[in-house]
């Protein structure tokens, strides 16, 4: 079930909310966690009910493995446990998400033709998997509390975050989960949660669904063997860019939206990457919950910074590498994970040298840091969308002239001439490429929203006000006449936003979020 269905809108969450509140005023014991937790496991249930008892299993064993863990007295049987633990989710995780390709590897390394089996992997698995292995990890070290089924059952199913993150922390959810009894916030929450989710769809279904046609028509036929031109390469780029920006976005806020309307605070998951001035801080604003999991259990535990330079960078490009093949079993998503970890090598090595040498700490200014940074990341995208190797190069060959440039013809007359003397295989063909294509229109509106990305609040700020989500460092207030407050004013604003949203919803074909089954 997608959050941008009608099924959802108007059947599930409303039975869900209704439910919820009457056990919250009828009840005092902890039946809202058993609610929930059946509310949810129906969620995931309704996408494939074959995958129901993978979750169900999944979290029964972690819930015993983890209450083991509590138990023991000693590091070192507590140590095995751990590793048995971990051990079986990575399995689990392994064979549904790459055993198929490392069949189709071994084939074509070996001439075994063993073929690929055709596992359909389960929505969720990759972020259910990731958040019980920091919640085993945590409890080997102490510092889990004691916990009972329902609620643990409703942390790692809890449906706003269960198909597609944030990789939550028990200790960012357990104690909401124990503090059911604030009746008197119901109505705010219901107005605030129902906003953010307003403002997600709004961006999932009128924006991003609307600039991902042209994005995946260049893709394909890069991945047809198409030779594009210089425009049309850009043009799958950066709308591609701001496709994942605005789906990614949107689902994040209406995974926030939605829990608000239950009166729990999920963590930031996304708070304006493109802002990012550098890629460390892209990292620290894209796929947070993600970016945290990787620092706290792969980094750290292969060394972190602690054994060297030299070991820090082979550090990081092994968190990075590893990160990128946990966004999908691909040749592709492993350079887009080395591409993104060599750009975080060079980043913190660029530190290092300024400090060293005293240099200013900002040496570059921002107004040309953040299109480098964003250049860089507009680079690597192209791998982690792209079908395959081929279709990845053909993209990034045109985008930087493999195929000629192509100019306007009126400035192709002015310097035509010239570039040709010089040698540069410029072309004059702009009006007679790529029919279909309105130039003017997506050259317009790809403008406007890079600097859409680069501007605008996130909803930590226009929401700053009613501490929209857990991380109380990331509270931040917009100006003022950007500000949420509940009113006539913002209320036409919301009603346009999902006016507009069901109705593209009811004209076009509901679309799945890009990060949704992974």
């Amino acid at each position: 079930m997608l959050f941008n269905s009608f099924e959802f809108l108007f059947v599930f969450l409303p039975i869900t909310l209704l439910g919820y509140i009457a056990i919250l005023k009828l009840f005092k014991g902890r039946g809202y966690a058993i609610w929930l937790s059946v509310a949810s496991i129906a969620f995931y249930g309704w996408w494939d009910i074959r995958f129901l008892p993978l979750l169900l299993v999944s979290m029964g064993f972690n819930f015993l493995l983890g209450r083991r863990l509590l138990a023991l007295n000693t590091r070192r049987g507590g140590r095995i446990w751990l590793t048995a633990g971990v051990t079986f989710n990575l399995l689990l995780l392994g064979y549904f998400k790459y055993v198929d390709f490392f069949i189709v590897n071994l084939d074509a390394l070996t001439g075994a033709e063993i073929g690929v089996i055709g596992v359909l992997l389960p929505i969720g698995i990759s972020f259910f998997t990731f958040q019980q292995i920091a919640f085993l990890v945590d409890s080997y070290r102490g510092n889990v509390h004691r916990y009972g089924f329902f609620e643990y059952t409703l942390f790692i199913s809890f449906f706003p975050q269960l198909i597609a993150g944030p990789i939550v922390h028990h200790y960012e959810m357990m104690p909401q989960f124990a503090g059911r009894q604030r009746l008197g916030v119901i109505p705010g929450n219901l107005a605030i949660g129902l906003s953010i989710f307003a403002m997600g769809l709004f961006k999932k279904v009128v924006i991003a669904d609307s600039i991902a046609p042209l994005a995946n028509s260049i893709f394909d036929a890069a991945a047809g063997g198409a030779q594009l031109t210089i425009y049309e390469a850009w043009a799958a780029a950066l709308t591609y860019t701001l496709q994942l920006y605005f789906d990614f976005s949107g689902y994040s806020e209406m995974a926030i939206g939605l829990a608000r309307m239950f009166g729990i605070r999920l963590p930031m998951n996304f708070d304006s990457p493109y802002k990012a001035n550098n890629i460390i801080d892209f990292w620290r604003r894209w796929h947070m919950t993600l970016s945290r999991f990787l620092r706290d259990y792969l980094y750290i535990a292969l060394g972190g910074n602690r054994r060297g330079p030299v070991r820090r960078y082979a550090n990081l490009l092994m968190t990075m590498i590893l990160g990128g093949f946990w966004h999908g079993a691909g040749w592709t998503f492993v350079i887009w994970g080395l591409l993104h970890g060599t750009y975080l090598c060079i980043n913190h090595a660029w530190r290092y040298l300024t400090s060293a040498w005293g240099w200013p700490k900002y040496l570059t200014p921002a107004w040309i840091a953040r299109p480098l940074t964003f250049l860089a990341v507009v680079v690597a995208w192209v791998y982690f969308r792209a079908a395959d190797l081929d279709a990845a190069h053909q993209v990034l060959g045109a985008m930087f002239g493999a195929n000629g440039i192509v100019l306007p013809v009126k400035l192709y007359d002015q310097l035509g001439g010239l570039a040709t003397a010089l040698g540069l295989g410029i072309g004059g063909m702009w009006e007679n490429t790529s029919p279909g294509i309105d130039r003017n229109g997506i050259l317009v509106t790809t403008v406007l929203l890079i600097l859409f990305c680069w501007v605008a609040p996130g909803v930590n700020e226009v929401f700053g006000r009613f501490d929209p989500v857990v991380d109380r460092d990331l509270r931040r207030a917009a100006p003022a006449r950007l500000s949420w407050r509940p009113g006539v004013v913002w209320s036409i604003v919301i009603g346009i936003m999902l006016a507009l949203s069901l109705i593209m919803m009811y004209t076009a074909r509901t679309t799945e979020f890009l990060y949704f089954q992974f």
